[in-house]
């Protein structure tokens, strides 16, 4: 694998098998925001193994990104700490296992301990790793990464205040604050990590208090501020006269007849110490410090909002980016997820790694990026581990059936499942408007058949669920090709005629996977980008696919 300045990388798989493949010291900058689902009981994330509360398997089974303890968890912990990892992470790790026992929150540790590792190899000497988390698990990922990292390599505990207020349980006997806030654990790989001051605008409070005078001939706002010079003589400043005040000076005799020449140094009244003016305008802004309380969290109505859970605020990232690399520097996201990351550093002229286990999360990123640069920024961008011949999309299947369904139905531009539903159930919906409008949107019903046996009940069965769902046409996506009767079925399921401009379209059509890879498509209508706001997919939809 190359990191290579022509192009980025967007890997689909085991962020563990992706990383040990990678080049040491050949990233930047890491951010990671590895899934952990805190919203749980704590009683369910910290139960010891085998006293799980009642109701609790379900509870777990139901979130998806939850590692959990299990005998291949137990194998690898042990594993870990008998020399397949460093002594200080070993050690670790068997603290938090006398400490919590064998349950989720161990897992999770135990997961995330090999990762680290890695990210840690892959950082370049002046590189620094970004680690979001929530209060849950903060503490423990701390010590982990003070093990990995050296602790005296830490920089700081970033709180991000993610919400304004919060809907608490204070009515049902909640006896503890809503949290409102993240945690970013930013350390350096080394003492040299790189580090740019960022900036954010002065309160208008702030401009009124402090700039509180104005240049009536070019209106520009100023404030007074010291001329004298820190140390006195002690540190080398110059003692002479200015405007009848003698002082030791911050600048030279020559600088200071500059000055005032050119009507910087204002003396209030006679006899008071003079003081320059400096601009508004020229300002910085006010330096970012460890409290971000100025990035609000997204909502569902924000522009930006693609409906993933966990999706953060492109600006959040763009701060992190530009305070540890400069363009061109190479950005690395292992739990890279509906990819805002990519987008930050694509947008800020980065280069990046992105790499997620689940097919929907790749579709995803390369639908917001096509959606957000167009087309062709796909030119640039390397995406790996997905089918790219019919072997590859063999090989997906027998991995992941459900990740095979979810690649198959993006080839479609469908929204997949974000849940496998069974074989009866639709894997997929493609949706077009019927008006030009966002408001009145017809469906595509996609189902997909990965295996061997193919028979024309299921041509019948997504008729019929076309035709329940009230949805305008119905697509069948197949493995293998498709039988005689399959296409008969199909040759008379009749066909549907778009009401604005009249076009007829097969009412069931067949598509195999092998067309797909050739390029092949269904006849359908325009289709809406997936996963982007329907405000913005209107504008798309002449143009998005096909």
């Amino acid at each position: 694998m190359s990191t290579d300045k022509q192009q980025n990388h967007l890997y689909y798989g085991d962020n563990l098998d992706v990383l040990r493949k990678l080049p040491s010291e050949s990233v930047d900058l890491v951010y990671l925001d590895p899934p952990f689902n805190s919203a749980r009981n704590y009683n369910v994330i910290f139960a010891r193994h085998g006293n799980t509360p009642q109701g609790a398997a379900a509870q777990i089974q139901a979130f998806e990104d939850t590692w959990t303890w299990t005998p291949q968890t137990e194998a690898e912990y042990d594993e870990y700490i008998s020399g397949a990892l460093p002594p200080r992470v070993a050690e670790a790790l068997t603290a938090f296992h006398t400490l919590l026992g064998e349950n989720d929150a161990l897992a999770y540790l135990v997961n995330m301990a090999p990762r680290l590792v890695e990210l840690h190899r892959v950082l370049k000497p002046n590189g620094s790793i970004w680690l979001h988390c929530d209060p849950t698990m903060s503490a423990y990922l701390k010590v982990l990464l003070d093990a990995i990292f050296d602790a005296r390599n830490f920089r700081n505990e970033v709180i991000w205040k993610r919400a304004t207020t919060v809907k608490g349980n204070h009515g049902q006997g909640q006896r503890a604050h809503g949290t409102n806030t993240d945690v970013i654990l930013y350390y350096g790989k080394t003492a040299t990590s790189a580090y740019n001051q960022q900036f954010k605008p002065y309160s208008q409070e702030y401009i009124d208090t402090a700039y509180k005078f104005t240049e009536p001939e070019t209106g520009r706002r100023y404030r007074l501020i010291s001329m004298i010079g820190p140390g006195g003589a002690a540190k080398g400043n110059p003692y002479y006269e200015v405007m009848g005040v003698s002082r030791y000076w911050r600048y030279s005799k020559a600088r200071m007849d500059e000055l005032i020449e050119a009507g910087m140094v204002v003396q209030t009244k006679p006899g008071t110490v003079p003081n320059r003016k400096q601009y508004l305008d020229e300002g910085k802004g006010v330096p970012v410090q460890s409290l971000w309380d100025d990035i609000p969290n997204l909502q569902a109505a924000s522009a930006e909002a693609l409906g993933y859970p966990t999706q953060k605020p492109l600006a959040l990232l763009e701060r992190i980016i530009e305070t540890s690399t400069e363009p061109g520097d190479v950005v690395l996201d292992p739990f890279c997820g509906c990819g805002t990351t990519v987008d930050a550093a694509q947008k800020l002229g980065r280069q990046w790694i992105g790499i997620d286990v689940t097919y929907i999360a790749i579709d995803l990123i390369v639908k917001r990026l096509v959606h957000t640069y167009g087309p062709s920024v796909m030119n640039e961008i390397d995406v790996n581990g997905i089918p790219r011949d019919l072997a590859g999309a063999q090989a997906l299947f027998d991995r992941n059936p459900f990740d095979f369904e979810r690649w198959a139905v993006s080839q479609i531009n469908a929204q997949p499942n974000e849940k496998q539903v069974g074989d009866k159930g639709i894997d997929g919906v493609a949706r077009f408007t019927l008006d030009g409008t966002a408001k009145n949107v017809g469906r595509v019903l996609a189902s997909v058949k990965g295996g061997k046996q193919l028979n024309p009940a299921m041509v019948r069965d997504l008729r019929g669920t076309v035709e329940r769902q009230k949805a305008e046409l119905g697509v069948l996506i197949t493995m293998q090709e498709p039988t005689r009767g399959m296409v008969d079925e199909v040759n008379h399921s009749g066909s549907w005629t778009h009401p604005a401009n009249g076009q007829s379209y097969p009412r069931l059509q067949i598509i195999t996977a092998a067309d797909l890879l050739a390029g092949k498509k269904p006849n359908l209508p325009p289709i809406f980008l997936p996963y982007v706001a329907a405000q913005r997919a209107v504008a798309q939809a002449g143009s998005t696919l096909f």
